[in-house]
């Protein structure tokens, strides 16, 4: 079964677009939320290849957008709303990702009868990566955790270093995206925002905290993530796995749009070994 472009509404916050595929067997299967990374959005690419792999492993897997990724609810699929995207951060991505877990663990979610209450596993690929791992040391809920071209340091991404008195006295600096070719804004705000929750979104911290089986999966010759963050990542938690992809990139292969019937071999790859991480 596939369900694309749900709709999670919430109070005084902008709207969630999901996707579930699952098949449809009334059992309860291990829930795997996946979050997209920067400049990411939940149809990118093969990403809907990977869902269908999860699905036939007999997972409920689980896609969304977080709100203010730049997309819309008509449009999920490149950027209209540069004003949200403006006004994302990294908080807000926590938030997102909250709300879709209390949704799922809810009684008005309507796929109960698929979804184990007791299994949630998250992944997440590159800014994701951060997210989920961040996520996993705050929230008992979560049982275990996979990162696919993690970041280890948020405090060192562009988006909260570089020329910060020329982007407060601006308000706002752009970011080419060179596959849209758009300018996209961001304000000042998402550099406050960081500061003022430095110490929740440090992501060494996080690992040292946490307990429950970690995953993290990264190409050796990653150009836009360094394979050392993966390795900085397993320092601080010597019980994760390490899984280094050979002769890869940050996105296993893949890239937008995906027009094979099945995802490269290194993503192929990336997913067998998630699955085989869950079901162990």
């Amino acid at each position: 079964m596939v369900h694309k472009n749900n709709i999670l509404t919430r109070a005084s916050k902008k709207p969630i677009l999901w996707d579930a595929f699952y098949k449809s067997t009334g059992t309860q299967k291990p829930l795997v939320i996946f979050c997209h990374g920067y400049k990411g959005f939940k149809d990118w690419g093969a990403w809907d290849l990977v869902a269908e792999a999860f699905a036939e492993a007999d997972l409920f897997f689980v896609k969304f957008n977080f709100s203010h990724n730049g997309g819309t609810m008509e449009q999920p699929i490149d950027f209209p709303d540069l004003d949200a995207f403006a006004e994302n951060n990294y908080s807000k991505e926590l938030d997102d990702l909250e709300d879709l877990i209390t949704f799922f663990r809810s009684t008005s979610n309507p796929f109960q009868a698929e979804i184990d209450p007791n299994e949630l596993i998250l992944i997440g690929h590159s800014r994701g990566g951060g997210i989920v791992t961040l996520k996993a040391s705050e929230d008992h809920r979560i049982t275990k955790l996979i990162s696919w071209a993690g970041v280890s340091d948020f405090g060192k991404r562009t988006a909260t270093s570089g020329e910060l008195e020329q982007w407060k006295k601006d308000g706002v600096k752009y970011v080419l995206n060179g596959r849209t070719k758009q300018k996209m804004p961001h304000n000042y705000q998402f550099y406050e925002d960081f500061k003022a929750n430095e110490h929740r979104l440090h992501i060494e911290s996080a690992v040292k905290k946490i307990a429950i089986p970690q995953l993290i999966i990264h190409a050796k010759d990653d150009p836009s993530v360094a394979f050392s963050e993966a390795e900085a990542l397993h320092s601080w938690n010597p019980k994760s796995i390490l899984f280094p992809i050979e002769n890869s990139d940050h996105v296993f292969g893949a890239s937008h749009p995906w027009k094979a019937d099945h995802p490269p071999a290194p993503l192929e790859k990336v997913v067998e070994k998630s699955i085989d991480f869950i079901r162990q």
